[in-house]
């Protein structure tokens, strides 16, 4: 490494420490030459696939834009951020494992929506309303049902006090099952 003060080749390094999350490593370091320190960080640096989009452009990934997206979709949910990070760190490993080069945005959203549907089948539904593009009710019912019908005898958590209510769309009309 090149010493930042006076561009001399070799450096030395002095202590080395892991950073709190083990992500990154602190190095200080002493120029040889001169004897001025500096630190540098170490980091992992991974190569994910560029992104075709739907219209044959290319992107490079954004793990912004993945977060943003598990954002909207949960916004107001009851899911942890550490969920969050746990899902959107999921989705990233699954596209390194792909090992391919490019991948389709669609095939990104896919495994986005697996991981929702993990999470929250509220925040699933308002995911692949978008992503699939619905245009009307009956598609909401048809993606409801083949979510029903894929997780049986699994329910969403209870409303209030261990009950489970029924919707009903008129004020206080929710039945209790």
């Amino acid at each position: 490494m090149h010493c930042p003060f006076c561009q001399h080749v070799d450096t030395r390094v002095i202590d080395s420490r892991v950073s709190d999350d083990g992500a990154t490593i602190r190095r200080r370091r002493e120029c040889e030459a001169c004897g001025e320190r500096f630190s540098t960080l170490e980091t992992i640096e991974l190569k994910l696939p560029a992104i075709i989009k739907s219209d044959g452009r290319r992107d490079t990934f954004d793990a912004r834009k993945l977060r943003q997206s598990f954002d909207r979709a949960l916004h107001k949910r009851p899911v942890s951020e550490e969920q969050i990070e746990a899902a959107v760190r999921a989705v990233i490993n699954q596209m390194r494992m792909t090992t391919e080069r490019e991948l389709a945005s669609r095939r990104v959203g896919e495994f986005v929506m697996a991981e929702l549907r993990k999470l929250d089948h509220v925040a699933y539904v308002r995911f692949a309303s978008v992503y699939r593009s619905f245009q009307d009710v009956a598609d909401f019912r048809e993606e409801l049902d083949r979510l029903e019908r894929d997780l049986p005898g699994e329910a969403q958590l209870p409303l209030l006090g261990g009950e489970v209510v029924a919707f009903d769309p008129r004020p206080g009309r929710g039945r209790k099952r």
